[in-house]
């Protein structure tokens, strides 16, 4: 089974990248994505535990905005961790998460409730990047909320009147970044509607151009309808389909290969990078 979008406490996930490395192996995972949130933190003990049989796909999941502030997700694989250019932008969105933090911490505070950015960066594992599923994690411990399920449903998704957006490249910068650094880049559930706005259909025109080599289309926060939207747009521009969980351990209902990608579009995907990068062993 190939799973390529799942997350470790290197972002927001709960599970080490060695206890995820442990899961996989355990659910019968045979080719593994680690993505993490905007870093490649997480890569080296992964790289660490990887089990005999097992190959691992690193990459990050970086945050995007529209020119029209639609939130994206893009799923860099496969590139060039040294790459300078790719590297100062995942770091420029890791610092600007802080600022983003404590913007949001005030629009709650100012509606009652009792949290500080120190309540937030307790629930915070060494190195990890910070993303709202910490501050849900804060509001859990101060008992203001019952779990991240419905801290993200009642105050935290991205059409919540506490959302607010941070730094990060338009989705085709993005693409252009991790092709530079050789790397292949697939956007993840763009139709997400329970997420909040979604991308229109024909924004993916100008992603193809930039270099997109597939679409996460198989992903629970996706309709049936959604997928088949998504189907219509690989098969016009003849890029990749993927299958993912987008796994966070006990952060999310999300189980390890709920959604698997088949083993001829990983290979189609692998081939995408300018070097042979899947860890195995």
């Amino acid at each position: 089974m190939i799973d390529l979008h799942t997350h470790s406490l290197a972002s927001d996930g709960t599970d080490t990248p060695g206890e995820l490395i442990n899961k996989a192996h355990a659910s019968g995972i045979t080719v593994l994505g680690l993505m993490d949130h905007d870093t490649v933190a997480g890569w080296d003990e992964a790289t660490m535990y990887l089990r005999p049989g097992m190959s691992l796909v690193l990459g990050s999941e970086i945050s995007c905005q529209t020119l029209d502030g639609t939130s994206v997700h893009m799923l860099g694989m496969l590139f060039d961790r040294d790459n300078s250019a790719l590297s100062e932008v995942l770091a420029t969105t890791r610092d600007n998460r802080l600022t983003r933090m404590n913007r949001i911490i005030a629009r709650l505070n100012e509606a009652g409730y009792e949290i500080s950015i120190e309540d937030v960066l307790a629930q915070l594992a060494p190195g990890a990047t910070l993303g709202r599923p910490h501050l849900a994690d804060a509001l859990i411990a101060k008992k203001l909320v019952a779990s991240r399920d419905e801290a993200f449903a009642e105050l935290l998704h991205n059409n919540s009147k506490y959302y607010i957006s941070h730094y990060s490249p338009t989705p085709e910068d993005a693409i252009k970044l991790i092709k530079q650094a050789g790397g292949v880049a697939v956007i993840a559930h763009p139709l997400a509607s329970l997420r909040g706005r979604t991308i229109n259909i024909e924004s993916f025109k100008s992603m193809v151009e930039a270099g997109l080599d597939g679409i996460e289309i198989s992903h629970r926060d996706q309709s049936e309808d959604e997928r088949e939207l998504l189907r219509e747009v690989v098969a016009r521009y003849g890029i990749i389909a993927t299958g993912s969980s987008d796994y966070h351990g006990n952060g999310k209902l999300n189980e390890l290969a709920e959604f698997t990608t088949k083993p001829e579009d990983f290979e189609a995907l692998e081939t995408r990078a300018d070097a042979r990068r899947v860890v195995r062993k």
